[in-house]
């Protein structure tokens, strides 16, 4: 867990600081790239978290800032140093989006996990084949690399301490992944979710059909929370533009938040939510 979060959320950490000390200090990124004979882009880039910062880069920026207190100096250190850490996540760079690695990173550091999902199973649900099946029909190239990432991310569910929060649309558990050459696909699918729901860190709901229109028709999302004071993270994905949103700097967070409460209002219970798996599994044939 230290790597992963060396990787992610000590980045965020320590760009978060160097922001704050630059405006304590009443200096412009502008003003520092020129003393630092730095390119603007290069600072930009930094404070945004885009890039690491070497650790003799930190410490001649703290410098530059007149930051001369021992103990901050080295903790900000640390900080750049876990940053610069390799996970286990960057083993995928190269099959999938910045944002999306970016986003199992900070999945991976956080204590809650609330996702909504209007079409297809939660990637931390789903059963290997299931994953199979949908990524063949956008990434038929990179399948096997893809599902193995998504199984992966699965081991989080292990961990007691996290909890997961699953709201899914009706259409979900009624769309017959698999069918027709495959059509127990879905029924074993159906059957991990019940499974899953048992855990005691793990809750699924679904919105019925009767809700009608509710806030989730504009498309899946995922709210990750975290120990302390690291900021919330809000992940938006769709095929064309997959986004990672972090708290304060952009005020869809709180607007997400309340549209998952509306959802879990619109839901049946988790009982009843479990109930209506079990029953349209049941009702699933084989043939």
């Amino acid at each position: 867990m230290a790597e992963v979060q060396g990787s992610v959320i000590q980045r965020g950490r320590l760009t978060r600081e160097l922001r704050r000390i630059r405006k304590d200090a009443g200096l412009t990124q502008e003003q520092v790239a020129a003393a630092m004979d730095w390119s603007l882009s290069k600072l930009i880039r930094i404070e945004g978290g885009g890039v690491s910062i070497s650790v003799s880069d930190l410490r001649s920026l703290l410098t530059q800032y007149k930051i001369s207190d021992g103990d901050q100096v080295e903790e900000l250190v640390d900080l750049a140093r876990a940053a610069r850490q390799r996970a286990w996540f960057s083993a995928y760079r190269d099959i999938t989006s910045p944002q999306y690695v970016m986003f199992v990173g900070y999945e991976a550091a956080s204590s809650v996990i609330r996702q909504f999902e209007p079409t297809v199973v939660p990637g931390q649900l789903q059963t290997e084949e299931y994953a199979r099946a949908v990524t063949l029909e956008y990434a038929a190239d990179r399948v096997d690399k893809l599902v193995e990432l998504r199984m992966r991310r699965q081991e989080l569910l292990e961990e007691s301490r996290r909890r997961f929060h699953f709201i899914l649309d009706e259409a979900v558990i009624r769309r017959r992944v698999g069918a027709p050459g495959h059509p127990g696909i879905m029924r074993r699918q159906l059957r991990k979710l019940v499974e899953t729901a048992r855990q005691p860190n793990v809750t699924i709901q679904v919105v019925p059909f009767s809700a009608g229109v509710h806030p989730g028709l504009k498309g899946p999302f995922t709210l990750l929370e975290f120990i302390g004071d690291d900021e919330d993270v809000l992940y938006l994905e769709n095929a064309s533009n997959p986004s990672v949103v972090l708290t304060g700097e952009d005020l869809q967070i709180l607007t997400y938040r309340e549209a998952f409460e509306r959802l879990r209002e619109q839901s049946l219970s988790a009982q009843q939510s479990i109930e209506l798996i079990n029953q349209i599994a049941e009702g699933m044939t084989l043939g």
